[in-house]
């Protein structure tokens, strides 16, 4: 019986052409995160056991001051509450449905014909910047009320703290030596070239694709405060390292109609960066990983299909991207060396600064 209901999985017809590796990832995908689960999970029960320990035991201090006195910690309420709010209201009225049924008709009865029409070139980005908007106020949103209801509370503690960035800078190096060729490896499959990136129009010129990233990057800074700053900030004393674990599951979520396979790495990831942001108090090392594998989902949707921006600003007509294939795929290899010659250059700065701060913390103090 067992082995009739994966018969279908195993022996399905390689998707939309695809052969070999890619079409055998395709066929077992939905089977794929059981094995990789039960093998990251336990590297990262080594990596941060013991810091959950700490976590934990600052915990039952906490909880059993508490109880020693009587008194209910209101945090974990006013938290919980204003996550669920705030992903709530997201969901229902900070999408570009929304958008594009309630605000884009009026600008048709307030404006001008011809500014409509140069609006009409960029409805779906406006669309976006509403999207990215609504993600931006609401994850920040808790901080201003928290700042309100618990003023001894320092707002720096939820992960805004800059010391020890560069003393933990090279966790960073380490994601991205772990998750750039899983990336690569996934963005081989057909889902996600259709998916990313999300504004579809980022091809036709560099001021779109710019603009959309830098909205794209702002909406991200404000996730990771939410997630890895606010939410494990102010359960930290009340669940110890269990707020890692319950971040993880609507930070999974979010991510449901996104291809699968990011979906459930979004599981690995919530716990992987919760962990690092509890050990050094700080949302700065997840927010980059998180830009640089975006920006790279982006870029290579876009190299995948030859339709890398070509030009500066929106052409007069509408070019498919096969027709300057040659022109794109030039223009986007000269980019990609000056970028790699810059990440190699300032790779070498900072491992030659951390060799240096190494010596500074070795060397002996002087009687």
């Amino acid at each position: 019986m067992f082995a009739s209901i994966l018969r279908p999985v195993a022996l399905a017809a390689s998707p939309q052409g695809l052969t070999g590796f890619s079409a055998f990832l395709e066929t077992v995908k939905p089977l794929v995160p059981i094995p990789a689960l039960l093998f990251i999970l336990p590297i990262a029960w080594l990596f941060f056991k013991d810091m959950w320990r700490e976590i934990d035991e600052e915990s039952l201090r906490h909880r059993a001051e508490l109880v020693a006195t009587g008194k209910t910690d209101p945090r974990p309420m006013v938290a919980l509450v204003l996550c669920a709010l705030v992903l709530a209201m997201q969901e229902y009225y900070g999408g570009r449905a929304f958008f594009e049924q309630q605000f884009y008709p009026a600008l048709a009865t307030h404006f001008s014909s011809e500014l409509i029409v140069t609006l009409a070139k960029y409805d779906e980005l406006l669309g976006f910047a509403w999207w990215a908007g609504t993600r931006i106020g609401g994850y920040t949103l808790p901080f201003v009320v928290w700042g309100l209801a618990f003023r001894r509370d320092s707002l720096l503690d939820f992960g805004l703290r800059t010391r020890g960035f560069f003393k933990h800078a090279w966790i960073y190096g380490l994601f991205l030596a772990i998750v750039l060729p899983l990336m690569l490896l996934v963005s081989a499959q057909p889902d996600f070239g259709s998916y990313y990136p999300f504004y579809k129009s980022a091809s036709r010129s560099w001021f779109d694709f710019l603009v959309w990233e830098a909205m794209y990057f702002a909406q991200f800074f404000a996730l990771e405060m939410f997630f890895r700053g606010f939410w494990l900030g102010a359960l930290r004393r009340s669940f110890g390292s269990g707020a890692i674990f319950a971040m993880a599951v609507p930070y999974c979520m979010i991510h449901f109609g996104k291809p699968y396979l990011e979906a459930v790495g979004a599981i690995v990831a919530g716990i992987a960066l919760g962990s690092l942001s509890m050990k050094t108090k700080s949302i700065y090392q997840g927010f980059l990983v998180h830009i640089t594998v975006a920006a790279l989902m982006d870029w290579l949707s876009l190299r995948r299909r030859h339709c890398t921006p070509l030009t500066w600003k929106m052409p007069e007509t509408t070019v498919m991207c096969l027709s300057e294939a040659a022109e794109r795929d030039a223009l986007a290899w000269k980019i990609e060396r000056i970028v790699v010659g810059v990440f190699v250059v300032l790779l070498l700065i900072g491992l030659a600064w951390l060799v240096r701060l190494r010596r500074q913390v070795s060397a002996p103090v002087a009687p």
